[in-house]
């Protein structure tokens, strides 16, 4: 049987397969299946700015300019994800009930301590670590070197999160009002991160299936959420780099959908509390 024919304006099989191929080159993101109906979603607002009719005609622009501006604003419409403040709860609660205490005595002579928070989006997930370190180690927070860094692969995300600045609906998701009364500034219809908190952070661009920069070591790692998106062959790659940047007694948390499991033996998966991290194994 014949396919059944597009509704008039739907994206065409050339766009969208063109799509998917410029996200996996400049990503290594994989967009499996048909996902016509969230390239169409995406993109609609990049064609209206960009005064044309459709987003096939959009896309068929981009395919006849391959040093085309607008080819990097598409790749991040297409990979910006989810996310909100303390999101799944459960890896924060591991922080502070066992991980921050035990990092509070293994790193007391040296009185640092380095975060990243990978595929960070617009922030949430950094200010969250910065918000349980103030909140609940206020010590650390006060007098240790801390810093905790949030990388993304879009330059819209990166300048959202160092502002630093939310509105209603995403401060009502994941943070206590207590939080937010404490360590926010209202300013107009938005909330804004407070000065201190800011300044334990820091934001910058960074594609995780490019090689990495020149990195510091870190005692914790967050990189939720993220590698589901990735194939084998990339995931391998990011673990690699993962353990050349992990303090040999640090803490890698994971998405409750991922796992090290059949693609890196070096990782050993640890459970705690309602949560679990991987540590690399000492051989």
């Amino acid at each position: 049987m014949a396919d059944a024919p597009k509704a008039p304006g739907a994206l065409g099989d050339p766009q969208l397969a063109f799509v998917k191929e410029l996200v996996f080159k400049r990503s290594a993101i994989t967009l499996e299946g048909d996902k016509a109906y969230l390239v169409e979603a995406r993109l609609t607002p990049l064609a209206r700015a960009a005064g044309l009719p459709s987003v096939n005609a959009f896309v068929d622009q981009l395919r006849s300019q391959p040093a085309h501006p607008m080819l990097q604003k598409v790749v991040e419409a297409m990979t910006t994800n989810e996310t909100t403040f303390f999101r799944d709860v459960h890896p924060f609660d591991a922080l502070r009930t066992e991980i921050l205490p035990t990092l509070r005595t293994a790193r007391a002579s040296s009185r640092a301590l380095s975060i990243w928070s990978a595929a960070s989006s617009t922030g949430q997930e950094a200010y969250s670590l910065a918000l349980l370190l103030a909140d609940s180690f206020p010590d650390i927070a006060a007098t240790w070197r801390v810093r905790i860094l949030g990388t993304d692969l879009s330059t819209a995300t990166v300048a959202r999160a160092t502002e630093g600045r939310y509105e209603q609906l995403e401060v009502n998701r994941g943070l206590p009002a207590t939080m937010l009364v404490k360590y926010f500034e209202r300013e107009g219809t938005q909330w804004r991160v407070k000065p201190a908190l800011r300044a334990m952070t820091e934001f910058r661009m960074q594609n995780l299936a490019d090689p990495w920069p020149a990195m510091p070591q870190f005692d914790i790692i967050f990189l939720r959420n993220v590698l589901i998106y990735f194939n084998v062959e990339t995931k391998r790659a990011i673990f690699g780099q993962i353990k050349r940047v992990l303090a040999p007694d640090g803490y890698l948390f994971l998405g409750g959908a991922e796992t090290t499991l059949r693609v890196d033996d070096d990782f050993e998966r640890v459970p705690c509390g309602k949560s679990a991290f991987y540590r690399v194994i000492k051989r």
